[in-house]
Parts: structure tokens; C-alpha cells; sequence
């Protein structure tokens, strides 16, 4: 693995910062998680039946980032990037995946998510899914736990296909 070149959240600062610092960082992870890999290693697979990958995490969080952000607080209907001809996710099929158009599609949707948030007036700020209402400051909490379970599986799957270890 690369150097890690993450930045923390900042130790003293409002809900906003603090929250907005643990995401990046989390999203930073992502990517030092799958840095200096080739095509074919981002794609491996880790154990069966599991279909996930660290190619697959990267695509999945994509989808995340544009559901939660876009969908929800932004109230746009953008569809999955890589859905299934059911229509459900298509994130983890990834054995003729294109790994740059992967990162450049994640590396877009992180942007427009920061975009929405910077755009929002306050964490108060709500949007709907499935009938249901969702605060912005809940969406970044729950971006925050799914990163970092996500980032669990990435280091396995790193250690499993190199034997790098850590954050």
C-alpha cells in the first residue's frame, strides 16, 4: 500500500466539520485501500459465494454517494451507474469492469455529494426515501458507518491479495 496521505478530521470544530472531516477521510481510505493495484487485482474476488471486491466497493459507494446525496437530499432521480437488466445493483459485477471509469464515476459522485452538502443551510435539512425522512446530519452519520464497514472488508480483501495490513 501507498503512503498514507489521509488528513483527519479536524480534533476541534462545529457538528458540520466534524462530520464532513470523517467522511472524506473514510472515502481516503477507500482509495488508499485500492492504490498501486492492477486491473485484475481490484477485480478478485474475496471468498465464495461473496461477490464483493475492492473494484465492487468502489462501485457500490458510487451508487451510495449518488443515492443518499443526489437522490435523497437533492431530490433528483438519478438513476443506479451500474444497474442490473433487473434493475437491482450491478455494482459488484466487475469481472469486465473498467476500473478507471469505476474511480472517475466514485471520484464524481464524492464531488457532487460535497457540492449538496456545502449547498445545504444547515444539518437539518431533510430529504425522503421509501416514505420516509431523512436528516442531512443522519445521511452523514450513516455514510460515515458505511465507509468504515466497507473499508473493514477493503483491508481483508488488500492483506488477502498482497499481504499489505492496516489502515
Amino acid at each position: 500500500m501507498t503512503d498514507d496521505q489521509r488528513t483527519g478530521p479536524p480534533p476541534v470544530d462545529d457538528e458540520r466539520a466534524t462530520l464532513n472531516g470523517y467522511v472524506q477521510y473514510q472515502r481516503d481510505t477507500l482509495a488508499m485501500k485500492c492504490a498501486g493495484l492492477t486491473a485484475q487485482q481490484l477485480r478478485e474476488r474475496a471468498v465464495p459465494p461473496s461477490p464483493i471486491s475492492l473494484l465492487g466497493l468502489v462501485r457500490h459507494m458510487a451508487d451510495v454517494e449518488r443515492g443518499w446525496f443526489r437522490n435523497v437530499v437533492n431530490g433528483e432521480s438519478v438513476p443506479r451507474y451500474w444497474p442490473r437488466e433487473d434493475g437491482t445493483d450491478g455494482a459488484f459485477d466487475v469481472d469486465t469492469a473498467d476500473p478507471a471509469e469505476a474511480f472517475r464515476v466514485w471520484r464524481e459522485a464524492c464531488a457532487r455529494s460535497r457540492a449538496v452538502v456545502g449547498a445545504a443551510e444547515s444539518l437539518d435539512v431533510t430529504g425522503r426515501r421509501r416514505g420516509e425522512d431523512f436528516s442531512l446530519r443522519y445521511i452523514l452519520a450513516h455514510m460515515i458507518e458505511e465507509y468504515a464497514r466497507h473499508n473493514g472488508h477493503a483491508d481483508f480483501l488488500r492483506e488477502r491479495i498482497d499481504g499489505a495490513v492496516g489502515e
